[in-house]
């Protein structure tokens, strides 16, 4: 849509569309290069995935890794994702995010103060330890920090505020936004339409679209309404719609993730998904409860466990002994309290209750227990030599484990500078994109403790540069460099 010719509602340097992880650094970054900034969010409070998520980034070179002496490279974490993207990533990016997470982790504890848990995991698909988390384990914090932050820097964070469209000159260059202000989620069309101009540059920062029933199932027709999300429910397509309106390139759409640790005994993420993520799939088993055998590498990456699950058509049954849930206390005590998580005091106990043949649970213990006790691989390639432990201390904790949609890989293209391309791979001017919204950097599938980061790597780089000279560059500039 070319922009109008009648006087603007505001205005402002940069805009900002999105409060999560992705739009809060950038809106940081931009506003300390000097621009002035407007944040837009549809939601009525700021944060997005980012403000419900676990909370733990990945990084190689992270202060916790020195601490506790993890051998990590750059190098290591670039190969690692590219083989969970099944090398359908664009390396370019791959090699941005691998480079500057130690930076990104940095920022967010020395720049905004926020505290980290000492630990460092090792999530499915890593090849080292490189997880670290916030004390509170979840965003909510650093999303808190980023807003006070901002907020103290001068910058404008506008809520309630719904994208409809971009607004372009006649050369294509981007000017500004279309949004209704005042709008409801659950009014469609409520609200009042405004325009707002941006003197420099605009960010596009919306996040996926996991809860966008329509747009998801159009590109994966598997993934209909019965399929739970772990989302938030502004997780829509409403910003990706606004960027291929103005001819952005679309890239891998279709790749969407599901969370092997779902659980469908409770709605979104919840606490015993991530009982499962820190307890279960680090220190724990997953067998069929039909058949009493496990199935799956519990290390493997996210696809590779989350197709197992879907193979056997019902939940798995995620196994830990007492040892190994000491990994995550709370959300132990939180799911035992509402009924998501059992407690048994023997593993025969465990096969009664879900009518599992109790001999051949017992040989499947056995079996684990066997090459653990010798330090070898498993028959699913699961190397228990490197830290797995066994399930001999009671009581045991089990939960039932489902795929949920958790993260949408696809976007619209990027460059390195965060820029945003159209469908000739060119530079589409003065329009920049960060986190969830854009495509390239995960592939198929991505690891584990890498959107976080991502956000922040790609958030910083698109508010430096919406603000500053490649912005201005980008107009002469249209070749992208090709990824």
């Amino acid at each position: 849509m070319e922009c109008p010719n009648q006087e603007w509602d505001a205005a402002t340097d940069v805009i900002v569309v999105g409060s999560g992880f992705a739009g809060l650094s950038a809106a940081i970054e931009a506003r300390q290069a000097g621009a002035k900034v407007m944040v837009l969010e549809k939601m009525p409070i700021p944060g997005g995935n980012s403000r419900i998520s676990d909370g733990a980034l990945c990084a190689p070179g992270n202060f916790l890794q020195r601490e506790h002496k993890v051998e990590d490279s750059p190098q290591l974490f670039y190969e690692d994702i590219l083989r969970a993207g099944r090398s359908r990533n664009h390396p370019r990016l791959v090699r941005v995010l691998a480079e500057q997470a130690a930076a990104a982790v940095d920022w967010t504890r020395d720049f905004l103060g926020v505290p980290y848990l000492n630990r460092v995991d090792r999530f499915g698909g890593h090849s080292a330890a490189r997880g670290v988390t916030f004390a509170c384990h979840s965003g909510l914090d650093c999303i808190r920090a980023m807003v006070a932050t901002f907020e103290g820097l001068g910058g404008e964070i506008r809520y309630n505020c719904l994208l409809e469209s971009f607004l372009v000159d006649g050369d294509r260059t981007l000017c500004g936004v279309r949004v209704r202000e005042g709008n409801s989620r659950t009014r469609e069309g409520s609200g009042t339409s405004k325009q707002i101009r941006a003197n420099k540059g605009v960010v596009l920062a919306t996040g996926g679209f996991g809860n966008d029933i329509v747009f998801r199932t159009m590109q994966d027709p598997q993934l209909v309404e019965d399929i739970a999300s772990t989302n938030h429910k502004g997780a829509t397509a409403d910003g990706l719609r606004a960027a291929l309106g103005i001819g952005a390139m679309p890239v891998q759409l279709a790749h969407i993730q599901l969370g092997p640790w779902g659980c469908p005994d409770e709605k979104g993420y919840g606490t015993a998904a991530r009982f499962a993520s820190y307890s279960v799939f680090p220190a724990g088993i997953l067998v069929d409860p039909e058949t009493g055998q496990r199935f799956v590498n519990e290390w493997g990456d996210r696809k590779v466990r989350t197709d197992a699950i879907l193979a056997l058509g019902h939940p798995a049954l995620g196994i830990v002994d007492d040892q190994g849930a000491q990994l995550d206390t709370d959300s132990l005590r939180h799911g035992l309290q509402t009924g998501k998580i059992q407690s048994f005091d023997s593993l025969g106990e465990i096969a009664a209750a879900y009518n599992m043949p109790k001999e051949t649970f017992r040989a499947t213990v056995d079996a684990y227990h066997d090459a653990l006790s010798r330090g070898v691989e498993d028959a699913f390639a699961k190397d228990l030599g490197a830290g797995a432990v066994s399930l001999s201390t009671p009581p045991y904790y089990t939960l039932r484990l489902w795929p949920k949609v958790h993260h949408t890989m696809g976007g619209i293209g990027i460059d390195e500078h965060a820029r945003a391309l159209d469908t000739r791979g060119q530079v589409i001017p003065r329009l920049f994109a960060a986190g969830e919204s854009c495509g390239g950097v995960h592939g198929e599938s991505r690891l584990g403790g890498c959107a976080l980061t991502e956000c922040i790597v790609f958030g910083r780089i698109a508010g430096k540069n919406a603000a500053g000279e490649v912005s201005r560059r980008s107009e002469a500039d249209g070749n992208a460099r090709i990824i």
